[in-house]
């Protein structure tokens, strides 16, 4: 079992502090290509989850049985295969979003977010965090994958939700939300441009937070300093 310090710390790594989009830059195809939309973003996003933490299981399943020098085309391949079985289950069960996303279902074998983390991680550690750093950096990616294509729908096409019947039914068809009504749309928005601003903004947005926390406890030592000194000078 993964302890609770291990749990918090790949949890964080995966969603904040080391997010495969935010941080380390990676998977940026599918970032700036498909999330137009909140439902198109989700699509992927899952489909990114599974052959995350899929394609971590079977490496750190195997760790000790590769060779160094074919551990690379192995992982490769173990990834094709996760990418297959997730592309065919979207084409029997979302065809129409299948048709959406296109291309960039197969390209997630190509994703080095998910090569570098079978590299860097499932292949040096147990099964159970090796699911755990999958489940979590998929979700990482999957959440700016959202946020993106929740501002790009919004300034784009005046709405959220559109589409919702793709992936979850006819009877959400009708879920759609119009924010802006008579909107003509703004097409810098759901072009791929558009998604470099959003990116961009939200990358700049996390570094702000960060820096925040830092000057925080950087003021919060100085206090804790300032105490003890006058507690000393008493």
């Amino acid at each position: 079992m993964v302890k609770e310090s291990s749990f918090k710390k790949i949890s964080l790594d995966g969603i904040w502090h080391n997010n495969p989009a935010l941080i380390q830059i990676l998977g940026l195809c599918p970032l700036l290509a498909v999330s137009s939309t909140f439902i198109n973003a989700l699509g992927l996003g899952l489909a990114t989850i599974l052959v995350l933490a899929g394609s971590n299981v079977a490496v750190s399943m195997i760790r000790n049985l590769v060779r160094s020098e074919l551990r690379i085309p192995i992982y490769v391949l173990i990834i094709a295969s996760f990418v297959t079985a997730v592309e065919l289950a979207m084409n029997a069960y979302w065809h129409e979003l299948y048709k959406i996303l296109g291309i960039f279902i197969p390209l997630i074998v190509t994703n080095c977010a998910i090569i570098a983390r079978a590299e860097s991680f499932a292949s040096k550690n147990t099964v159970p965090k090796a699911l755990l750093d999958g489940v979590m950096m998929g979700l990482g990616f999957t959440l700016v994958l959202l946020v993106l294509g929740s501002i790009r729908e919004i300034i784009g096409q005046g709405t959220l939700f559109a589409h919702a019947q793709l992936m979850f039914g006819e009877g959400f068809r009708d879920f759609q939300i119009t924010l802006i009504e008579d909107y003509r749309g703004f097409l810098l928005a759901v072009l791929p441009p558009g998604a470099f601003f959003a990116l961009g903004f939200l990358i700049a947005l996390k570094n702000l937070i960060e820096s925040k926390k830092q000057n925080t406890k950087k003021e919060l030592a100085r206090d804790l300093v300032d105490l003890n000194s006058e507690s000393v000078a008493k």
